[in-house]
């Protein structure tokens, strides 16, 4: 009689606003993230993937509910309860954590997850969330978080950077990693699902001084840039990215602050790579190691000055790409794929690598029989951002369509930066007619308990779409 097969534990690793600046990826000559390059070794890295949404509360909302941004209305931040409440998408959803739960996994999760940490009751143990994106100085650094914004209307933003505090033991995700620690020496009579949530590299670009010291300002370089580069996007795209709150480019250039920026975002992505360094090694030295799937992703890029600001909230290249990368023991090892890929299809993919069955509602496809070599189908990746704004990334070109019908059109292979927009170039019509028969059909309006309160085209789309108050 063959011996029952043990279901694999699943690692299930979150980092905060990452973009591709990892060593592994060459996409950046000062990135330093020898851990996160070593478990590229042990898997597969997707190297275009791509979020559905260019901001936290609906990227996250997406990937957990398995639903995309125009399905469910949830366009902009969201309460982790509200969800699932006066929405007829998500009402009765099977959120991730919950689908391994309702499988016979026992469920754990530490850090943010969804926006916040997660809904309640969501994970057997939770370690919760440290508020906020602490510890912070008794005074900013540089930036105050205002800029030239409408104080009295749109908030302010925890944009800042520098070296602080003195030690990682005081920042959230070196106790998050001790928390998890913790539990992946422990032995279980089921198998785990275990979430960790990273808040770096989030604004503030805070950690201690070492990690600033792993990247010196004489090392770093600026992405490109130039001044006039939104002259020939439509209006709405212009509106979208008007983030008075953030610094500009233009701004960063004139104080000097720009490779210091850099500077500290760097830094803050080499102090999570070590703090992811600590978990995996505990994984290696218990007896999870070798049952225990991960997957390691971001909720959306960020923009180091690229398009003028220092942000998400964008539909171009830059806000939406992200890391995504698999280890389970049916895959292969060192793999990079360069072809579109979604963070939809994380839900997808883990319940297919976990032997489970799959989930009817997921509008994400599996990954993995790309990643195994077996799938030679073409794979887009669609971003949304506000009701009726979306972006096709194809392996070539973005097509980009707002809700007035103004268009953007780049050509990644002669303009990976897209300074330039072709949507009204005769040569590339019929590309531009293939990726838009693929924009999402549903376009719902926004779900009453999201909103975007820090910008104002969305607090204006979204009263005069659903009747909402601003």
């Amino acid at each position: 009689m063959s011996e029952k097969k043990v279901a694999p534990n699943v690692l299930f690793i979150s980092v905060d606003d990452l973009n591709n600046m990892l060593g592994v990826l060459k996409t950046y000559p000062n990135a330093k993230t020898p851990n996160i390059d070593k478990l590229a070794s042990r898997g597969v890295l997707f190297s275009n993937a791509h979020c559905q949404a260019p901001l936290c509360g609906p990227s996250r909302a997406s990937i957990m509910s398995g639903l995309r941004p125009s399905t469910t209305g949830i366009y902009g931040m969201i309460q982790d309860d509200k969800i699932r409440s006066d929405n007829p998408a998500t009402k009765d959803i099977i959120f991730l954590p919950e689908y391994f739960s309702n499988n016979g996994y026992h469920t754990m999760g530490i850090g943010k997850l969804f926006h916040s940490h997660a809904p309640e009751g969501m994970f057997d143990e939770s370690g919760g969330r440290v508020a906020r994106f602490g510890p912070y100085p008794d005074e900013r650094f540089v930036w105050d978080g205002f800029g030239t914004s409408d104080r009295k209307n749109y908030g302010r933003t925890n944009t800042d950077w520098g070296a602080f505090p003195e030690a990682d033991s005081l920042m959230p995700d070196h106790q998050s990693v001790d928390w998890a620690i913790n539990r992946l020496n422990k032995k279980y009579d089921k198998p785990f699902f275990m979430g960790v949530g990273f808040l770096r590299p989030h604004v503030p670009l805070y950690v201690p001084q070492k990690w600033f010291d792993l990247h010196p300002l004489d090392s770093i370089k600026t992405v490109p840039y130039e001044s006039d580069d939104l002259e020939d996007v439509p209006p709405v795209a212009v509106q979208i990215n008007d983030l008075p709150m953030m610094p500009s480019t233009d701004w960063a250039i004139e104080r000097g602050e720009w490779p210091k920026i850099i500077q500290a975002y760097l830094a803050c992505v080499s102090f999570v790579d070590y703090e992811i360094g600590r978990m995996l090694e505990a994984l290696e030295n218990s007896e999870h190691a070798e049952n225990t799937i991960i997957v390691f992703w971001s909720d959306h890029g960020y923009r180091l000055g690229e398009k003028g600001t220092f942000a998400k909230h964008a539909l171009w290249e830059s806000a939406t790409k992200a890391p995504l990368l698999f280890v389970a023991p049916n895959l292969p090892k060192g793999k990079v794929i360069d072809q579109p890929a979604e963070m939809l299809s994380i839900y997808p993919t883990l319940l297919e690598l976990c032997g489970l069955p799959a989930y009817e509602r997921n509008e994400g496809k599996s990954l993995v029989s790309l990643m195994q070599g077996k799938n030679k189908e073409t794979f887009v990746a669609i971003t949304t951002f506000g009701m009726n704004n979306h972006t096709v990334k194809s392996d070539r070109f973005r097509y980009i369509q707002y809700e007035d019908g103004g268009e953007e059109f780049y050509d990644h292979n002669n303009d990976p930066n897209e300074f330039t927009n072709q949507a009204k170039n005769p040569e590339y019509q019929d590309e531009m007619a293939a990726l838009k028969k693929l924009l999402p059909k549903a376009n719902a309006t926004w779900d009453p308990n999201s909103s975007y309160n820090f910008q104002p085209y969305f607090v204006e789309q979204k009263a005069r779409t659903s009747g909402a108050k601003k």
